[in-house]
């Protein structure tokens, strides 16, 4: 496997507090495992935007986090 086998992805800058690089858009990392806990435990700036992990080689998304509900759009008073 090479560095670059996954990708933590998203629209909106991602922040973690173990990613080398703050809010950038997207992270390589070589473990599937590891990719998909960063992605999980990791938010955007602004909050509550769609994070993804993608298995370079294919092009397959094997994680998504999706964007968080928009509460104006709730049905709910």
């Amino acid at each position: 496997m090479t560095p670059a086998d996954y990708r933590i992805e998203s629209s909106h800058p991602i922040q973690h507090p173990w990613l080398p690089v703050r809010e950038a858009q997207q992270h390589f990392v070589s473990d599937r495992a590891l990719a998909v806990t960063m992605a999980a435990k990791s938010t955007t700036l602004p909050s509550g935007k769609e994070i993804r992990v993608v298995h370079v080689p294919t092009g397959e998304v094997v994680f998504r986090k999706p964007a968080a509900p928009r509460t104006e759009w709730s049905d709910e008073v």
